[in-house]
């Protein structure tokens, strides 16, 4: 399952640039192999965003690029892990991504209700080229679609609703119980 999440999310970050610079909230809906649907909710700012996703229980993922961490929150238990954010995984705040060798325009498209101009993008991550669809959305400068050029996975953003989000949404829950998993010399499992 967290696999399934964290590809997408690494060609989101990497293809979703420019946005970062936006406040928004917006649906996300992630479909691996043509069926398996992930569906969950994005919070940005510029310097942290949120996704939650329900995989069966509600689960949020923070990350707080102003702190260098990441908070994995898991509300059915109200606890939390915490990992480092390494920044060189920032996004970056420009249309072209890090890593980028080619982008072609493919076509334009309506995405959503959203004028779109569909690219082929080459990048380079590691020692290995990629290649992704992107949909940029031309009315609010933003990906609303992305696909892995075999259809092997798709994630779309709907309902974008640009505007500031509260900061409330960036923090762990008052209350809840920190989770601590280490393995170097074996199975530790830690809460404070």
């Amino acid at each position: 399952m967290i696999k399934k999440f964290l590809t997408p999310l690494l060609v989101i970050l990497l293809l979703s640039g420019s946005a970062m610079a936006l406040e928004f909230s917006a649906d996300t809906i992630t479909t691996h192999k043509g069926t398996d649907k992930t569906k969950g909710k994005i919070y940005f700012k510029a310097d942290r965003f949120r996704m939650d996703m329900e995989s069966p229980q509600k689960v949020s993922m923070v990350t707080r690029m102003d702190k260098k961490i990441i908070w994995n929150i898991m509300h059915s238990e109200r606890m939390y892990m915490e990992m480092p954010f390494d920044p060189k995984n920032k996004p970056m705040v420009e249309e072209k991504f890090e890593g980028e060798i080619e982008r072609k325009h493919v076509g334009n498209e309506t995405i959503d209700g959203h004028p779109t101009k569909k690219y082929l993008i080459t990048y380079k991550f590691g020692n290995e080229k990629h290649q992704v669809y992107q949909w940029w959305a031309t009315d609010i400068n933003f990906p609303v679609k992305n696909s892995a050029i075999d259809g092997s996975w798709v994630q779309e953003y709907k309902n974008i609703k640009i505007g500031s989000q509260p900061n409330s949404l960036f923090e762990v829950p008052v209350g809840y119980q920190k989770f601590q998993f280490q393995m170097p010399g074996g199975m530790n499992f830690k809460t404070k």
